[in-house]
């Protein structure tokens, strides 16, 4: 019954089916989750969750990508275009932190690594839900910085995937293969201040180094 050609399909306890496996996955993880309990903690039977979610991984996928799909949209909210890029910058590094460093995030990211040969979908779903909407907002704002003379950028794209990859220094992949469990605040602080200064010492507009042709 689990094939990467199932599709998902709406009706009118939809939501509910979906409410209630977030509440499954967020305490059990995605193999703990058992679709008895996930029906039954949704208040449907188990033939109606079926029709709707034909395999698990796609409810967890539409569970995953709901969730990032708020969190871009909350990120996006919190980006005032208008202020100096270290304020921005750190409000952009906090926030995408606190999604890869939950629960959630790491567990999307496990299973979408170890499903990406049976079910490539997953990862592409991901990634289109979260990740590629605040890339292109933080290319956005890193246009209008540039605009200004605040930065001096020449690849905004790739611009924007260094601080990402900045974000991730020490805590992340400490995380996921898990050497730590939590991350302490003062931890996250001086991950987020590491990549916002070192992408300023290569981009600010006071770098001598930056040479444009």
């Amino acid at each position: 019954m689990a094939t990467a050609e199932a599709k998902i399909r709406k009706g009118r306890k939809f939501d509910q089916v979906v409410e209630g496996a977030r509440e499954v996955f967020l305490r059990d993880g995605f193999e703990g989750a058992s679709v008895d309990d996930i029906a039954r903690v949704a208040g449907v039977s188990k033939a109606t969750l079926y029709s709707y979610f034909p395999d698990k991984r796609l409810l967890f996928m539409e569970v995953a990508t709901r969730q990032c799909k708020e969190q871009a949209r909350t990120s996006i909210e919190s980006i005032d275009s208008s202020r100096p890029p270290q304020e921005v910058l750190s409000r952009v590094a906090d926030q995408f932190l606190g999604f890869i460093y939950s629960d959630m995030g790491q567990r999307i990211f496990r299973i979408c690594v170890a499903e990406a040969d049976r079910f490539p979908q997953l990862g592409q779903e991901f990634y289109h839900s979260g990740p590629m909407i605040m890339r292109a907002a933080l290319v956005d704002y890193l246009r209008q910085a540039a605009e200004r003379g605040e930065l001096r950028i020449e690849d905004f794209d790739l611009a924007a995937d260094q601080f990402a990859e900045l974000c991730k220094a020490d805590l992340w992949p400490k995380l996921v293969f898990g050497i730590i469990q939590t991350v302490p605040k003062d931890e996250k602080a001086r991950v987020i201040d590491g990549a916002v200064r070192t992408f300023l010492a290569r981009y600010g507009a006071g770098d001598a180094d930056f040479r444009t042709d």
